[in-house]
């Protein structure tokens, strides 16, 4: 198969003036996001390039300490957004997120490059890096919305807990129903995604190994392994973040500590 046809600078910068469109919608319905809809995507152009740089390196030294090395920024680099993006205390949240992304994502890459693909370099670049960053991002959105409706729904109907504790329930039984809601608000959407995939929509990996040659075939199978991945490893760092920041969010009659959630979440 022909490889992927290039994109000369020019006609990327011609894809800039694709921008006119919301940039044009956001002034006339003053809706205030014009500067950080251009900020973000000036952010978005500088990443891209530094990283596309460092991976070109990357992939030519293919060394697994540096590999490693990478992985472990990204996880940091994950966990401190999640926080941040949830409205959480880094003081409560930071370490269990760091260990919950730390174990999901060694377990689910143990097992889709050790097990399913067998690579004989564990720490191939070309495999490691992209099948992590691709399991980090989507288990960033995912806690971000568990994390946010578990610690919010709690704040916000303490009654509610409290009925539970007081009618004898231990605090696992009575944060039981918020932890149901969260996975429910957390993962509906990626269910639902998982749910049409083929029907509405080609995901970015399925479309990216075409279009760099592969088969639609192996296409298939890469992508069908990376939707069961995500589901399961966004499912397990949602879980074990929750269950691990629980040792330190509550005092001991039970009670969530004032500091955990941020005041504009607060409110």
């Amino acid at each position: 198969m022909e490889q992927t046809l290039d994109i000369s600078y020019l006609n990327l910068f011609l894809g800039y003036l694709l921008l006119a469109v919301p940039v044009i919608i956001f002034y006339h319905f003053k809706t205030g996001l014009i500067r950080d809809s251009l900020i973000a995507v000036g952010r978005m152009t500088l990443q891209l390039f530094v990283v596309g740089l460092y991976l070109e390196l990357l992939f030519e030294y293919n060394n697994a300490w540096i590999n490693a090395l990478w992985w472990i920024i990204m996880v940091l680099i994950a966990a401190f957004t999640i926080v941040r993006r949830a409205y959480l205390s880094l003081r409560f949240f930071l370490i269990p997120l760091i260990i919950s992304l730390i174990i999901s994502l060694a377990l689910i890459d143990a097992y889709f490059l050790g097990i399913i693909i067998r690579l004989d370099e564990f720490f191939d670049a070309r495999y490691f890096i992209p099948i992590s960053g691709i399991l980090l991002g989507n288990c960033l959105k995912t806690n971000i919305l568990g994390l946010n409706t578990f610690y919010q729904k709690l704040n916000q109907e303490k009654i509610r807990y409290r009925y539970y504790l007081a009618n004898g329930a231990s605090r696992s039984e009575a944060l039981r129903p918020f932890m149901r809601e969260a996975l429910k608000t957390a993962f509906n959407p990626l269910i639902a995604s998982i749910t049409v995939i083929g029907l509405i929509s080609l995901p970015g990996m399925m479309t990216g190994q075409i279009l760099g040659g592969s088969s639609p075939e192996v296409a298939i199978k890469y992508q069908i392994m990376l939707m069961l991945t995500i589901f399961v490893a966004t499912l397990l760092s949602v879980v074990i973040t929750i269950t691990l920041a629980n040792r330190f969010v509550f005092d001991g009659f039970g009670n969530m500590k004032k500091q955990v959630l941020k005041k504009n979440l607060m409110g």
